[in-house]
Order: structure tokens, then C-alpha cells, then sequence
């Protein structure tokens, strides 16, 4: 698990004045399990990343901001080598729009990071 998302949810309580407690009252996560994910020994599912969003008002992606990097770096790795279709049919007719607007938002995205 991320070591950073870690130290992120571990300051984003410190700061907010919460205790472990209160985060598990607040949000059904058990207290045991919200210390895990400070330590960076458990990962939270996608509706605890949502309620701890709420609670921190910290956006989805400031949460697991190395994992979405890490992520767009392995689109980009992966778009020349996409295969190339034989024939365009109604069901491909935007394929290559949507690849080459997919590559630029991910180096746009990249050259922010």
C-alpha cells in the first residue's frame, strides 16, 4: 500500500483534530482498520475512500495520487503498442479520436505532475 496515502490520511486526521475514534464513529470504518490504513497495512475500499474523502474534504485524487501517476504512465507506455484494427465499422468510428484525446490529456496530466 501507498506509504504516502498513509501518511496523507494520518495528517489529514491530525490536522482536522480528530481521533482515530472519531473517524470510525463518523464514517463506520472500524478503528482497528482506520489505524491499519495510517500504518499503511491496509487498503481502504472505494466507499472508504469516498466517506474519508468527505470527512477530510480531500478529493479522490490527492488520496491515491502516486497510484493515478502510476497509472497514466502505464497508458502512455501502452498506447503505441495498441494493435491496429482491420476494418472501421459504426462500432470503431471514434477509436482513433478517442486514443489521441486520451494520449494528450495523459501527457497534459504528466507534464503537471
Amino acid at each position: 500500500m501507498s506509504t504516502q496515502f498513509a501518511l496523507d490520511l494520518r495528517l489529514a486526521r491530525r490536522k482536522s483534530g480528530l481521533t482515530q475514534c472519531d473517524v470510525s464513529h463518523l464514517t463506520g470504518i472500524e478503528q482497528p482498520t482506520i489505524a491499519k490504513m495510517e500504518k499503511g497495512k491496509r487498503v481502504p475500499s472505494i466507499a472508504q475512500v469516498c466517506v474519508l474523502s468527505m470527512v477530510f474534504g480531500r478529493s479522490f485524487e490527492s488520496l491515491f495520487a502516486d497510484k493515478l501517476r502510476d497509472a497514466r504512465t502505464q497508458l502512455l507506455a501502452n498506447l503505441p503498442s495498441l494493435p491496429a484494427i482491420g476494418k472501421v465499422t459504426a462500432a470503431t468510428f471514434n477509436r482513433e479520436s478517442t486514443l489521441k484525446r486520451l494520449e494528450r490529456r495523459l501527457a497534459d496530466e504528466h507534464m503537471r505532475l
